[in-house]
């Protein structure tokens, strides 16, 4: 199954670039052993469109024509924060059932439209905080991978323990 990240806008040099380049390297190293091939960074262009509804439905069109028939994880403020552990086990669950891919949108500056939320398999929201795009790239790879070592029982993702 191919892991894809798809978002709107270009990620400049710099160490968020840096970063997600380090976890990519780390996914697709993770991913062979456990049925997943690697991670496609795709960068698509901003609309140029005059108005925010139009802009939207252009980066919405174009987000959906690349995910094609792939699972879709949408990263949008409205949607529900699971543990890790739930992350990982949706991936390992869509792995199983023999899905071609996931696709993991995040939308340009303007957000989403409401077509691609409603396609979604699952939206995931990092909470109800605004947070700069390229940040957020880094949170999914980052993510990605620790869904990755969960399913492989690695020891990177380690769970705090309640002392109450």
């Amino acid at each position: 199954m191919r892991l894809s990240l798809l978002a709107v806008g270009r990620l400049k040099s710099g160490p968020e670039r840096e970063l997600v380049e380090r976890y990519r390297q780390r996914i697709e190293g993770m991913g062979k052993g456990l049925g997943l091939a690697g991670l496609d960074l795709v960068e698509l262009p901003e609309s140029r469109a005059r108005r925010d509804d139009d802009r939207r439905a252009e980066e919405a069109a174009a987000l959906l024509e690349r995910a094609g028939a792939s699972v879709l994880i949408v990263f949008d403020e409205r949607g529900k924060s699971p543990t890790s552990e739930a992350f990982a086990g949706r991936i390992r669950q869509w792995r199983d059932e023999g899905r071609n891919g996931i696709a993991c949108i995040i939308g340009g500056p303007d957000g989403l439209d409401p077509k691609v939320r409603e396609r979604a398999d699952l939206v995931v929201s990092f909470g109800a905080l605004t947070l700069p795009h390229q940040i957020v790239r880094a949170l999914v790879v980052e993510q990605l991978y620790r869904a990755l070592t969960i399913i492989a029982g690695h020891p990177y993702h380690r769970v705090g323990h309640d002392d109450s």
